[in-house]
């Protein structure tokens, strides 16, 4: 079993209150992932490379943790219950709570990659999709928290950003639609629910000032993870960063372009602007 997850903590002295997390770029595609379309379409569902758009952020004391397994596999921010029983060979033996999310095929286990492409080969049984929960979504979230609440109890406080990419344009499974090109970045706390609305607008206001377009809240609103972790009460500010794939990804064949390394760099200078004013904070 490959780990379901990869945690890379900077050297303790130089740690900051400011975590970092990256739940849909994972691309260990394990051998009982049975599906229709072929590798290269279903990449097209990953976060591709947010994590490795992450790797400068340990310089700045800033831990992060990524997936290692592909969110058409079992997608991290889904709840447990947000499943399509339409997927199953069988009925689920607990009561489900599928969301709109399910229905757009987008749940806990991914029905479509995009509009009119299903991803799975067959139905799968309760005991591979528990299978699942158990060994790949438990351990990631159990990291989190624990990355997060040992952060707190070092700092007092911490600042969590959940890293993600979106497609450049949206389609009938996005919550806009089919639009023009997206902004560059849409940072999202769900309505000012698992941030204080000062850490959401720093962190708006830190892309902007590297030349970033940013939305906030629009369309994306945070998902399950933030909404989850974030709880201002307690000083834990969750954001949500959705990165526009065009600035550094060919969708189609998703592989990097020559702005990767641009992009990875405007990330390194935010997450260092991050982490002073996150640090002056919990003093």
């Amino acid at each position: 079993m490959t780990d379901p997850f990869r945690l890379r903590l900077p050297r303790e002295s130089d740690r900051v209150p400011v975590v970092y997390d990256s739940p849909h770029s994972g691309r260990f595609y394990p051998s009982d992932f049975e599906t229709t379309p072929a590798r290269t379409e279903l990449r097209r569902a990953e976060d591709a490379y947010v994590d490795e758009l992450l790797d400068g952020a340990l310089a700045y004391g800033v831990a992060v943790l990524d997936a290692t397994y592909p969110r058409s596999y079992i997608d991290l921010n889904r709840a447990s219950t947000d499943i399509d029983p339409e997927l199953l060979s069988e009925p689920w033996p607990t009561p489900l709570a599928p969301t709109e999310k399910s229905a757009r095929g987008l749940g806990l286990i991914r029905r479509l990659v995009v509009p009119g492409v299903a991803i799975n080969a067959r139905k799968l049984s309760p005991a591979e999709v528990q299978a699942r929960i158990d060994n790949v979504f438990r351990p990631y979230h159990v990291a989190l928290d624990e990355l997060v609440e040992s952060t707190r109890a070092k700092f007092g406080m911490v600042w969590h950003i959940d890293w993600h990419s979106m497609k450049s344009k949206g389609n009938a499974m996005t919550p806009d639609g089919d639009v023009m090109r997206r902004v560059d970045a849409i940072v999202s706390d769900a309505d000012g629910r698992t941030a204080s609305p000062e850490v959401t607008r720093f962190v708006a206001y830190t892309l902007r000032g590297l030349g970033m377009r940013v939305a906030v809240n629009d369309p994306y609103k945070g998902g399950n993870i933030v909404r989850r972790i974030g709880d201002p009460s307690r000083h834990v500010h969750s954001v949500q960063v959705e990165l526009n794939r065009a600035l550094y990804l060919d969708e189609q064949s998703v592989t990097k372009t020559t702005g990767f390394v641009a992009l990875g760099r405007v990330l390194e200078v935010a997450t260092r602007e991050i982490g002073v004013v996150a640090a002056m904070q919990a003093r």
